[in-house]
């Protein structure tokens, strides 16, 4: 069975020696000390690899069910989410006005992580419950907020995001649910969605859906759509439980994966609902929670591949398999270990590489958002607008293919259910989908956010990616090595950048068909930018003789093989888009 033991010495070193948190000027981060920040992980940590993970496997053998209109989770969910809610977990990064304790986001991030890596579907209750208050926080009224966010962010009620119906996935200017305005203020709303994850359960004694839906006079398209808010159980005037709402679970979905997750259809008929935000301003009332939930889902790419990874390993360590081809390692065994082995070698740096490169880009984004939110930065908020659908495309797309890897490792095991290595890919494999699947995310980084302020943002990354460069090009250990390949790849992306400045405007498919390799190349450059960061720091504690050596060493060494083997696949994601849009098109739709 799969174990799960908490990268904390690897966040350490994100947080403290590459994004040096406690002597940013970004308020709240000088309290974010090392041993305050080692506490907090720790004590997650333990959380997450005692409580959560063992129900991991119990969850995905359970799932849940669906008994006289009422969900039932797994064995064991509801007495770990008491826990979670207990500790105070979900709050740590929420306002203290409502019950938080008014952490930085990037901490929230580091332990989003471990409870993701070690019971993603259970994690998912209290992750669409945080996007719902961001949502309510930043488009709620004074009384909304007041009325809902203390019992969401204490987790005695859970929250949900509901946009998808059967016939309107991306396109939500087909939606049918409707709106209807009522005398006293509220709506009445009435119409199915489906895909609503957590969308009912028994974890916590109501459940606060937000439900985009039409209300008369918007017009068509998705400038007509509203956002409300539509409690599971109607709350009264004293913030006690009223009646039952008209909504309920058609059904649950039977997945691939996340089974300990109900994936459910919801239908209202007549539901009362409240209005967040303006009327007719749904989109950008949901895209507060959307962009969050995007973020969300990037972190659950890498952290399913970051556990997979620790288990991989372990394996590979202890599997007796053939001799090493330069001289016997395991002389008292039958065979050595398999990880001896070149391949499995490879196998096993291609995941390291990329779940720390992911880990440290992931951290990065939260601390952009941290300087958005806590200190007004525009230019912070720009980038991490850039960056959302490269975490979110880029690092699901890599996390499955590394959850894959891991599997690969166990050979055939790895195909058998009671090792635990196909549900993380199963896992997996949903973030590649939900939330905007990754070729809308390319889309919408090519056709919307390159563009955006005139361009700006993508010029400020460019900048930080040269500025990295001039500030170290006197270090000829990093410039071989790092500096180099980081400038080759950073080139390759400019050079894409300026085709589809070129050839975008006559033919708007040239640069479509190339946005999915944009995203990809995006990804890599950032990955060698985090690389070249953590060298850089891992050097420096080397050369002051402080830190263990073998551990910065490793990391040196783990960058080393992200530049060398995986930064190069710019040139050919390059070579891809400057094709154009011909290769992608010529068949017309009946010769497939």
């Amino acid at each position: 069975m799969p174990s799960y033991t908490a990268p904390v010495k690897d966040m350490q070193f994100v947080l403290h020696d590459v994004l040096k948190v406690a002597e940013s000027d970004i308020p709240g981060y000088a309290e974010l000390e090392r041993d305050f920040t080692e506490a907090v992980l720790g004590e997650a940590g333990r959380l997450a690899s005692e409580v959560l993970q063992p129900l991991n496997a119990v969850g995905d053998r359970e799932g849940c069910r669906l008994e006289n209109g009422v969900v039932y989770t797994p064995k064991g969910f509801r007495e770990a989410f008491a826990q979670i809610r207990e500790g105070g977990w979900n709050g740590l990064d929420l306002p203290e006005d409502y019950g938080g304790q008014g952490l930085p986001y990037v901490m929230g991030t580091a332990v989003g992580e471990m409870f993701v890596s070690a019971n993603m579907a259970l994690n998912m209750y209290q992750g669409l419950t945080h996007g719902a208050i961001s949502a309510i926080l930043a488009h709620g009224s004074d009384e909304q907020k007041r009325t809902f966010l203390p019992k969401m962010v204490s987790l005695e009620w859970t929250g949900t995001m509901n946009l998808t119906e059967p016939h309107a996935g991306t396109d939500l200017g087909m939606m049918r649910t409707r709106a209807e305005p009522q005398a006293d203020g509220t709506f009445r709303i009435s119409g199915q969605k489906i895909f609503i994850s957590a969308g009912d359960h028994d974890l916590a004694s109501n459940i606060i859906h937000l439900v985009l839906a039409k209300a008369p006079g918007g017009g068509e398209g998705t400038k007509g759509i509203s956002l409300f808010i539509v409690p599971k159980i109607l709350v009264n005037a004293d913030g006690s439980l009223g009646p039952r709402n008209a909504v309920s679970v058609g059904k649950i979905e039977h997945k691939m994966g996340i089974h300990g997750n109900a994936t459910c259809v919801m239908n209202y008929d007549g539901a009362t609902g409240y209005l967040v935000g303006e009327l007719h301003k749904g989109m950008r009332a949901m895209f507060t929670m959307m962009n969050e939930a995007r973020l969300g889902v990037g972190l659950q790419g890498y952290a399913q591949a970051a556990v997979a990874y620790e288990n991989a390993l372990a394996y590979a360590k202890e599997r007796l398999q053939g001799r090493d081809v330069t001289g016997v390692r395991n002389p008292g065994g039958p065979a050595d270990p398999i990880i001896v082995h070149p391949d499995v070698r490879r196998n096993l740096m291609d995941q390291k590489s990329f779940v720390e490169g992911a880990r440290a880009f992931t951290f990065w984004g939260a601390s952009l958002i941290d300087a958005a939110h806590r200190r007004g930065d525009t230019a912070a908020e720009g980038l991490i607008s850039l960056m959302t659908p490269v975490i979110k495309g880029f690092l699901t797309d890599k996390g499955f293919e590394m959850c894959v890897a891991a599997q690969q490792v166990y050979g055939g095991h790895g195909y058998i259910e009671e090792w635990g290595m196909s549900q993380f890919a199963r896992d997996a494999r949903i973030a590649m989908i939900y939330e905007g699947a990754n070729g809308i995310q390319a889309l919408d980084l090519v056709g919307r956010k390159l563009a955006q302020d005139g361009g700006r943002h993508v010029m400020a990354f460019f900048e930080t990616v040269k500025a990295f460069i001039r500030e170290n090009e006197g270090d000829e250990a990093l410039g071989r090595d790092f500096l180099e390949p980081l400038k080759a790849a950073s080139k390759d992306l400019q050079a894409a950048g300026m085709f589809f400045m070129q050839k975008g405007m006559k033919d708007p498919n040239a640069a479509l068909a190339g946005s999915y390799d944009f995203m990809h190349m995006m990804g890599h450059v950032c990955l060698g930018l985090m690389w070249a960061r953590m060298a850089r720091a891992a050097m420096s504690a080397l050369a002051a003789g402080r830190g263990d050596e073998g551990f910065l060493k490793a990391k040196v060494a783990t960058g080393r093989y992200y530049m060398a083997r995986h930064l190069p696949a710019t040139a050919m994601h390059l070579r891809r888009i400057e094709s154009g849009a011909e290769p992608v098109m010529a068949l017309e739709a009946a010769n497939f």
